[in-house]
């Protein structure tokens, strides 16, 4: 009896794969803040990042000083499940490559990624790059550290297309407020809210042109803060937008209350579920042919297209199920994400 091909195996080519991000990025940049994340991801899983910030996280003149901080946590205990990343200051500032001095020798082997904030285009990005990697190798790391960037520089935008293709990149971030503030007044205050960044038309085309280019070479699209910690139902709504209508895979949040209702809005729905694990069953069966599958009452055709499709719908309930929370069945865990 033939062995059942995975789907990974047989639906992409070599180089196709996206990173497997959690969907949710937390940032916070006080001690305390800090260590309460670190302990909150303990109890619920990966299925958040922590961002720990050194840029706006760090006292003016202290960022060094936050860099030896933020290594201290990386790479102590609290990090159960190495994902923890740090976001450092841009590349002109005079502390960042002394921040990178205190952070990579002690914690770069830790570190789940780098935060690149306010390129100014892509040879900004390159030479943070370069002085990364070159830090990296001082300090005997065996592997380059995943990086991710922010956009939130008209440069950046201009540049998206050539950011989102750069090979140590993997993800990309909406920085919302600094692009509303780049345009000096001319976009109005309350496009930094969470219906109004939906509604301004430079910030939407933003939004879109950052979700267009991770997509195409295939990277992450992280999306934008929402403010308003406290308006559980404006979360929702801006967290539903930019992953059903935007096409962002990931979104930042700056409160552990937003967390849950991230990964839920980015989570599929249990019916979306039974559908994947039905028709990638049957197509597994297949051996990956076309099958005809019966849904809403209706025969519909599926082939590998679609295969990919709810493969990756699969994906992103496996990265979504909290710890002791709704998972997918054992047989399918073990099946489709167990020893592969």
């Amino acid at each position: 009896m033939t062995a059942l091909r995975h789907p990974a195996d047989v639906l992409f080519e070599e180089g196709d794969a996206v990173p497997a991000l959690p969907v949710c990025d937390h940032y916070c940049g006080v001690e305390a803040r800090m260590r309460k994340s670190l302990a909150l991801q303990a109890e619920m899983g990966p299925v958040f990042d922590i961002t720990l910030d050194g840029e706006d996280g760090a006292p003016v003149g202290g960022e060094v000083e936050h860099a030896h901080l933020i290594a201290e946590l990386v790479t102590s205990p609290e990090n159960r499940f190495g994902r923890v990343g740090a976001r450092v200051v841009p590349v002109e500032h005079p502390a960042f490559t002394t921040m990178l001095e205190a952070l990579l020798p002690k914690a770069g082997a830790k570190l789940a990624y780098l935060m690149i904030p306010k390129p100014r285009h892509l040879a900004g990005l390159e030479q943070a790059v370069a002085i990364i990697d070159a830090l990296s190798a001082q300090a005997g790391l065996a592997k380059p550290i995943p990086l991710h960037a922010l956009v939130e520089t008209h440069g950046a935008l201009r540049d998206v297309f050539a950011l989102a293709a750069h090979p140590r990149i993997e993800s990309l971030s909406f920085g919302l407020m600094d692009f509303v503030s780049a345009h000096r007044g001319a976009i109005p205050q309350s496009a930094m809210g969470s219906q109004g960044q939906f509604q301004h038309p430079l910030v939407l085309r933003a939004k879109l042109e950052i979700a267009a280019a991770c997509h195409a070479a295939g990277k992450v699209p992280s999306h934008c803060v929402v403010t308003e910690f406290k308006d559980s139902a404006a979360l929702q709504g801006a967290a539903e937008r930019a992953c059903r209508q935007l096409g962002y895979t990931r979104m930042w949040s700056i409160h552990p209350d937003q967390i849950r209702p991230i990964v839920d809005a980015f989570a599929p729905s249990a019916a979306e579920v039974d559908q994947a694990i039905e028709i990638l069953q049957a197509a597994q069966a297949a051996d990956w042919a076309p099958i005809r599958h019966r849904h809403a009452g209706r025969d519909q055709l599926h082939d590998r297209a679609s295969y990919r499709y709810f493969w990756q719908v699969l994906q992103r309930a496996h990265r979504t199920s909290f710890a002791g929370g709704a998972q997918l069945p054992a047989e399918v865990q073990l099946a489709f994400f167990g020893a592969h």
